[in-house]
């Protein structure tokens, strides 16, 4: 949307006219000294202090169109984040700051990544990434940094980030933009969304579509057989996983699974022992090797006894294909589905986004 007050072309038309009405007065008075010529020497000077006194009136009123009613700058268009917020954006963005690693790899891989300016400690990926500007890390970032970087949109992935430091920023009139997936759908609109932003419209068109295909070639694999109860383990001490609210539920879903805790009200929640006991798993998932390193690399406790561990149906995963809902996620599901369901595994592709 774009903003532009009807009252700034009214004004502006009639300062147009107040200044033709003084151009048509200093010909006129011209042409009057000129016919006067021949007479008196106090009727010329007379006629003189009129042009002068014209042509200062027209100074006057060119300085108040130029000063006060000057085209805006930058013309400014309002958006809905992904947290239902409206956010007033300029119609161009050249100054980025992200505050999450799966939103840097998402404004490289629509070809915005020349206008990031700023983001966290632990965005690593792509290469260039690790060159810009570091603000701190995702959740105690530093303000005085941001403001420094002078960005247009600062960029963050959930909705919880907001609360220390928008007002800040909006003193600063910075915007701020939330992207909250709950699917690997919402994850692709979040794609799009920022290619729209960003003036990459057609190049996020073009990246969706591949990811798309081969999510879909996955998901029709593993639709052929019987899904695996799975448990997908956050983290072991203290025991989080994912529930109905996680992006990561919808995976494993189209990975040929069924989440273990698919119903547990939340995005990660904690879980407890006796749940765990309970939850009975044919399959663990263990997110871990990547950003994270060695951490998130055994099973918790209360999993020890169950089918999965019993069965050694424990499947790690590099955790920045899985924690980060940008393109590479595409990857995290090939990957959980071959762990899955190595028995179809060649019906989808194996060719990696990185």
């Amino acid at each position: 949307m774009y903003f532009q007050p009807e009252s700034f072309s009214r004004e502006r038309f009639s300062l147009r006219n107040l200044c033709a009405l003084c151009v048509s007065a200093v010909s006129l008075l011209e042409r009057q000294f000129t016919a006067e010529t021949q007479r008196t020497p106090r009727t010329r000077r007379g006629i003189a202090c009129a042009i002068i006194i014209a042509l200062c009136a027209i100074a006057v009123v060119m300085a108040s169109c130029a000063n006060r009613y000057s085209p805006p700058s930058e013309i400014s268009r309002e958006v809905t984040d992904e947290a239902g917020r409206r956010v007033r954006l300029p119609l161009k963005i050249d100054r980025i700051v992200s505050l999450a690693p799966n939103l840097t790899e998402i404004v490289y891989a629509v070809g915005a990544g020349d206008h990031l300016v700023g983001d966290t400690e632990y965005c690593d990926y792509p290469a260039e990434a690790k060159k810009v500007a570091k603000i701190g890390d995702t959740m105690h970032p530093s303000i005085e940094r941001i403001i420094s970087l002078k960005p247009q949109i600062v960029l963050v992935s959930t909705a919880s980030q907001l609360e220390a430091f928008t007002k800040q920023l909006d003193q600063q009139q910075i915007a701020v933009y939330v992207t909250n997936p709950q699917s690997l759908d919402d994850i692709f609109r979040s794609i799009q969304t920022l290619g729209d932003l960003f003036g990459e419209p057609n190049r996020a068109a073009k990246l969706i579509a591949d990811l798309r295909r081969r999510a879909d070639a996955a998901e029709a694999a593993t639709k052929q057989t019987k899904p695996v109860k799975v448990f997908y383990q956050l983290s072991g001490e203290p025991l989080y996983t994912i529930g109905r609210e996680s992006y990561l539920t919808d995976l494993v879903r189209r990975a040929g699974g069924i989440s273990a805790t698919a119903d547990v009200p939340g995005a990660f929640p904690r879980f407890s022992d006796e749940a765990a006991l309970a939850a009975k798993p044919e399959a663990i998932i263990l997110p871990t090797g990547g950003s994270m390193g060695t951490a998130n690399a055994k099973i918790a406790a209360p999993l020890k006894n169950s089918p999965a561990a019993l069965n050694n149906r424990i499947y790690k995963i590099n955790d920045d294909y899985l924690s980060r809902p940008g393109p590479r996620l595409i990857e995290g599901l090939e990957e959980m589905a071959r762990a899955l369901h190595p028995e179809v595994a060649s019906q989808f592709g194996k060719v990696r986004v990185d």
